[in-house]
């Protein structure tokens, strides 16, 4: 694998009946071209992540993934609300996630830190104007 492969993804808000499509499509494209099962694995945790936090929490964006011979990115574009503290979503269950949303079995708050957990590198930045996700998974 010479060149550098790009997907994107929208992410549309309050779509649950395709959530999980994004990263499907992701974890098949990666078994496909051979990558490490447990490289898989955690590339499809922090992009299932992403995509329901999108469809949680934003009012829809983008979700890309680059595959490069020595990484695989993640970078997720969404439209605001934003996040108003971004020290506090990190924390582990806390969650700002409707009880609507909670009785579907989703915003248990775990996503941002499952991300972060997940990826080698991770950045995050927030502001009304929506939130931008880093991820970096580095390909041994």
């Amino acid at each position: 694998m010479s060149d550098v492969f790009k997907e994107s993804f929208d992410i549309e808000a309050g779509d649950f009946a395709s959530a999980g499509e994004a990263s499907a499509k992701i974890k098949s494209i990666l078994r496909m071209i051979g990558i490490d099962p447990a490289l898989t694995r955690r590339v499809t945790i922090a992009s299932y992540e992403a995509e329901l936090n999108m469809i949680i929490h934003s009012l829809g964006g983008v979700m890309s993934v680059e595959i490069s011979p020595d990484a695989i990115a993640l970078f997720c574009k969404d439209i605001g609300p934003g996040i108003a503290d971004i020290d506090m979503a990190m924390q582990e269950g806390y969650s700002t996630a409707s009880s609507d949303v909670r009785m579907m079995g989703f915003g248990a708050g775990m996503g941002l830190p499952n991300m972060k957990r997940n990826s080698d590198e991770f950045s995050i930045l927030s502001d009304t104007n929506g939130t931008r996700l880093n991820m970096r998974f580095s390909i041994i």
